[in-house]
């Protein structure tokens, strides 16, 4: 069987509405992510048979391991997130994908967009914290112990804080992980994440910890592995500005680990850490990706979602592009450029005039 590696030079690529799509996270492993998520998957979608849910749903080697008669096998690294508040449709759900071979699963309890929350489903879910833990159950059940993880917020506001009797409640039901993006669902993505709350999950928990939350670079990743003894890193908008941050995080744990300078695994604070630690990581992770290796990284893109995603490869691109760009000189009216181009000929035209030739 094999082992879901959650571990602080194993980064995890988050579940990312609208992004993580199949393209995407082979783009991702072969940058150095050892996990990925799908994107959110309605339970009520999959037990009703939306297309839509199908095409959430899409992966193929190495996205995951597929046997010999076409179906993917039990035991890939793929974790499929899935929402709902009820919970009849997540165990439903869950033993349907079972059933077609998926072994990984995430239950959103963190997402704040209001069309989720409204339906009692994501963030919804910390203010009913006995349907959560029925939901927990339901799911536990279905997939059994260890091959399920919950991400959650710190609470619905701040006066109503559950992230720590949540947790230990799910870590007591048999989750295998519990991921805290350590906001308020109040906040969305505002304000600054309290990292030290994923410190007292650790403290606390049986079960491993995994730090979201303003992971922009690999640096962050690294820095809040120190901070909070977290088993492992989701990066999510680090990701969308490079997919790159994933070997930038693990070399940077490498050459911590070769100089001696990076704490242990039950991690120390980063006011315990040598400050030559902190300067190169820092040093390395603030230089932008140069052009060569923007380059490289929407040329493989495109090669991914033309051959994975074909009708929707173009419109994919047109949203990608511009994040990959955003910190390049010229960027704004490069993105302006690329939003309008309306075939891949235009496209291509655009970046060459920028990047060089790309196309080979």
């Amino acid at each position: 069987m094999v082992a879901l590696p959650i571990r602080p030079d194993a980064p995890w690529l988050a579940p990312l509405a609208g992004w993580s799509d199949l393209p995407f996270r082979l783009l991702c492993r072969e940058m150095g992510a050892a996990v990925c998520c799908t994107e959110m998957v309605s339970a009520k979608g999959l037990v009703y048979g939306g297309r839509n849910t199908e095409e959430l749903l899409a992966t193929t080697s190495p996205d995951g391991d597929l046997l010999e008669d076409g179906s993917l096998a039990r035991d890939c690294p793929l974790v499929v997130q899935i929402f709902g508040a009820e919970a009849e449709f997540m165990e439903q759900a869950v033993r349907i994908l079972r059933h077609r071979g998926f072994s990984w699963f995430d239950v959103n309890m963190g997402c704040s967009v209001p069309k989720v929350t409204k339906t009692g489903a994501g963030a919804a879910m910390l203010r009913d914290v006995p349907n959560a833990l029925r939901v927990a159950e339901a799911v536990i059940r279905a997939a059994g112990p260890g091959k399920a993880g919950f991400k959650i917020r710190l609470g619905w506001d701040p006066e109503h804080e559950v992230y720590l009797e949540l947790a230990r409640r799910l870590a007591d039901m048999g989750a295998g992980w519990v991921t805290l993006h350590p906001r308020h669902a109040t906040q969305g993505f505002s304000g600054v994440p309290r990292h030290a709350a994923v410190a007292e999950l650790v403290e606390a928990l049986s079960v491993p910890v995994l730090a979201s939350g303003d992971l922009f670079t690999a640096a962050d990743g690294v820095r809040v592995l120190r901070e909070t003894g977290a088993a492992s890193v989701m990066y999510a908008r680090g990701a969308l500005k490079n997919p790159a941050v994933f070997a930038r995080h693990r070399e940077l744990l490498q050459r911590g680990a070769l100089e001696g300078d990076m704490p242990p695994a039950s991690g120390v604070r980063a006011s315990d850490a040598p400050l030559d630690a902190q300067r190169a990581c820092d040093v390395l992770d603030a230089l932008p990706a140069d052009r060569a290796e923007l380059a490289a990284v929407i040329r493989r893109h495109a090669e991914l979602a033309r051959r994975y995603a074909p009708l929707h490869a173009l419109l994919k691109m047109r949203t990608f592009v511009p994040r990959y760009v955003k910190s390049l000189d010229g960027a704004r009216a490069l993105r302006q450029e690329i939003v309008s181009c309306s075939d891949w000929d235009a496209l291509y035209d655009i970046l060459e005039r920028h990047f060089g030739d790309i196309r080979n």
